[in-house]
């Protein structure tokens, strides 16, 4: 995948490019994922870990190693020549061709609810399409209310097969991509 035409700009919402991230984008990606992550995170995991250099750096050791694999798409979403969203997925070791895992799916929290999270998913779900993706997962932060409002409106559903335990901090989403769903 190279790029993906940029979403139509509206009054609302200025238009955003989605293309491949690149090693160059390392470290934005970096700290866009750390303030994601602290903004839907604080207040369910200790503050030291959300600010603590060791865990941004192992989160820049896996997108640095995301980036080098030649079967993991990394996305970013752009506006005004600034990275705003970004978000991984590739197929998991073991699992059908026609599956996927999105990993990752993060956009600036001070952008939120502008369409910018939408343009990567549509962006992914594209991508997915042309390379014959039947089903795509993912999980989600059970407390994370507005992803999973996020991915319901996406036609993501909990997974039937994969059942949350009871003491779980995550829940298994699922989305059919059938042929039908493509027309």
């Amino acid at each position: 995948m190279t790029h993906t035409p940029e979403a139509p700009a509206t009054a609302a919402a200025p238009a955003t490019l989605v293309r491949e991230a690149t090693a160059a984008d390392l470290d934005v990606i970096v700290d866009l994922h750390q303030r994601a992550r602290a903004t839907y995170y604080r207040g369910r995991v200790p503050d030291a870990q959300l600010d603590d250099p060791a865990e941004r750096e192992r989160w820049r050791q896996g997108w640095a190693q995301g980036l080098a694999r030649t079967d993991a798409t990394l996305l970013c979403a752009e506006r005004d020549g600034a990275v705003v969203g970004v978000a991984s997925y590739r197929r998991e070791d073991g699992a059908p061709a026609d599956t996927v895992k999105l990993f990752q799916l993060h956009v600036d929290p001070d952008r939120w609810r502008g369409g910018i999270g939408s343009a990567l998913h549509d962006a992914c779900v594209a991508g997915w399409r042309a390379a014959g993706v039947t089903t795509a997962r993912l999980d989600v932060y059970w407390h994370n209310q507005r992803a999973r409002a996020f991915y319901t409106r996406h036609g993501w559903q909990p997974d039937a097969s994969r059942r949350p335990a009871p003491d779980a901090t995550h829940l298994d989403l699922v989305l059919s991509l059938s042929p039908a769903a493509a027309r």
